[in-house]
């Protein structure tokens, strides 16, 4: 499926960018074809008026000559000038042909007037192919025509470089082509790896999940089995209800985490509403662990900043994650051990260290603790009641509201999380009326 995928994005690419390319390199052949025709145009007429600023009309009372012996490349008393053309002809105000230079023309003019594209006339002798540009323009002196100039000259200045940029872009359009549809390649692999990997986190998820559920809906169905088997006595069927109570209940907490943690994925942290103070957050929850504590013959101990600590944060999913961690600090905390909360401000952060002296967690364990389902110890965590959720609720919690989270351990010593979130500003006061 991801192959299939990646040779789609890379085939689109290959054609979308191919396409943009193959449209650029028409419309620059285009242009380059016509500024070099328009530049060669310009050059053929300038010559045209030099040979046309040489025609003289000569008069003898009523009659009118024409002299072009002054005229270049058609009079023999001419200048001689640097130019291309290989073709010139001068024609009477009745078209009928007066004089020429090059190969023997019609004696009378029947071309269209203005630049034309014609074969050489040279073409048989060997020259096949050859191109000339051809400008016929009439000349006027003095409000009346005095004849029709025609010049031709052949188009090598301008075929050649165009023929040399087609072979340019002949092979290198096809070697861009294949560049980009590399490139292409190389970027739908990059752009499937973010897939392939939350692909392969939600088969993960979905196989833990799966795995959870699957032990207490077999319990439910064994112990509904046996409440239905006769003859069953009344403190059968209660204690086969009872066990399918409490399965039922931690099926529900499961379902609720998971769902908590589907809920809050890639939340944005500007949802988070309006500063809330820390130490007022957590003064409740203090009272009630002390008291649950000591009943395990735990010690607590609370430091918290004597000033109100403001965060832009939900303080239920706040409460939340400071109960994951003491409830983890309590449950595998042996009796007489301590456990700690501790707040302090730094700087830009507040930071919560909830330490215990517990049964600590190994090294190795360490990187994956925050990992949905995993359990350090899965035959203590099954004793315990935990499902592996509760520190990746902690870290979602605390990414959710910008922060970050640290633990360290030690087996048989202690362990210790801390979470550092960023602090806000205090709520404006409005003074009383």
């Amino acid at each position: 499926m991801f192959e299939r995928s990646r040779l789609s994005l890379a085939r689109w690419f290959t054609l979308s960018m191919g396409g943009i390319l193959v449209l650029f390199a028409g419309l620059l052949y285009a242009r380059e074809a016509r500024d070099r025709l328009r530049t060669f145009d310009q050059a053929l007429y300038d010559s045209g008026q030099v040979i046309a600023s040489g025609v003289e009309e000569i008069s003898y009372g009523d009659r009118r000559r024409i002299d072009l012996e002054d005229a270049p490349l058609l009079g023999s008393d001419a200048i001689r000038i640097d130019t291309a053309i290989v073709i010139a002809r001068w024609y009477t105000p009745e078209k009928t042909l007066m004089q020429f230079m090059g190969p023997i023309p019609a004696p009378t003019l029947a071309d269209e007037l203005g630049f034309q594209t014609i074969s050489d006339p040279a073409a048989a002798s060997g020259e096949a192919g050859h191109r000339l540009r051809q400008l016929t323009l009439p000349v006027y002196r003095n409000g009346q025509i005095l004849g029709y100039l025609q010049v031709a000259a052949g188009l090598d200045p301008v075929v050649q470089p165009l023929q040399d940029l087609r072979w340019f872009l002949a092979l290198g359009v096809p070697a861009a082509l294949g560049a980009i549809a590399a490139v292409g390649w190389g970027l739908g692999g990059m752009a499937m790896q973010p897939i392939r990997a939350a692909y392969q986190r939600l088969q993960q998820f979905t196989a833990d999940a799966s795995h959870e559920l699957r032990a207490p809906l077999a319990a439910i169905v064994s112990h509904a089995q046996l409440g239905l088997m006769e003859p069953t006595s009344p403190q059968e069927q209660t204690a086969c209800l009872q066990t399918i109570s409490e399965v039922g209940e931690g099926m529900s907490a499961l379902v609720g985490r998971l769902l908590f943690l589907a809920r809050h994925q890639g939340q944005p942290p500007w949802r988070l509403g309006p500063p809330s103070d820390l130490v007022d957050l957590l003064t409740p929850l203090v009272a009630n662990y002390k008291i649950s504590m000591a009943a395990q013959n735990l010690t607590f101990a609370a430091t918290l900043p004597p000033s109100p600590v403001w965060l832009r944060a939900e303080p239920d999913l706040l409460r939340q994650a400071v109960i994951n961690l003491l409830d983890n600090a309590q449950r595998y905390t042996p009796a007489g051990g301590t456990v700690a909360l501790r707040g302090e401000v730094q700087h830009r952060w507040v930071v919560l260290r909830v330490e215990d002296s517990g049964v600590g967690i190994a090294a190795a364990d360490l990187p994956h603790i925050f990992e949905r389902f995993y359990r350090v110890s899965p035959e203590r965590s099954r004793q315990s009641g935990g499902v592996g959720l509760g520190l990746a609720i902690v870290q979602q919690i605390v990414a959710l509201h910008g922060g970050q989270i640290r633990v360290s351990s030690q087996l048989k010593v202690g362990t210790e999380f801390e979470l550092r979130l960023p602090l806000a500003a205090a709520p404006r006061q409005f003074p009383q009326r």
